[in-house]
């Protein structure tokens, strides 16, 4: 698994796999949420029109330059662990850490699309345990985290 995961998601030029044991899951095997997630576009922005009493309809500029509006990117994570102790330690390490970023900023780089994004940490929408925490053990949960991307590459 070390070898399939090693290296698929850096943020902040930390792979997650390896300092946190986490990765990016799906809810259901064959699904497609992260990529779509990663890869939907943002809205435009509104462009501004005059809305005159006396004119039908809006007048705009007659040159309309599109520009992104920010958008919100919801990630599905999995967090795996050989024993409770390391579980708990990896997943509150793994939460501060993207809370903190670099100065509030996460780079995230998606090895195989050849994509950075640059977002921030907004909320921890979800959280699942995919384990009995009381018992000891291999320990892992799956979470979602939704970042803002204020300035959207698509």
């Amino acid at each position: 698994m070390t070898k399939i995961l090693e290296g698929q998601v850096l943020i902040n030029g930390t792979d997650i796999w390896k300092e946190y044991g986490v990765f990016l899951t799906e809810e259901k095997r064959g699904g497609r949420e992260n990529l779509n997630a990663i890869l939907t576009p943002s809205k435009a922005k509104d462009h501004v029109g005059v809305d005159i009493r006396e004119h039908n309809g809006k007048k705009y500029s007659q040159v309309l330059t599109p520009a992104n509006a920010e958008r919100d990117i919801t990630l599905n994570f999995a967090l795996y662990a050989p024993t409770r102790e390391v579980w708990l330690q990896k997943y509150m390490a793994f939460i501060r850490f993207l809370k903190a970023g670099e100065n509030g900023w996460l780079t995230i780089i998606f090895r195989e699309l050849n994509l950075t994004l640059k977002v921030f940490y907004l909320d921890s929408t979800s959280y699942r345990s995919l384990t009995y925490l009381w018992q000891e053990g291999v320990q892992a949960s799956s979470f979602k985290v939704k970042f803002r991307e204020p300035n959207p590459i698509l």
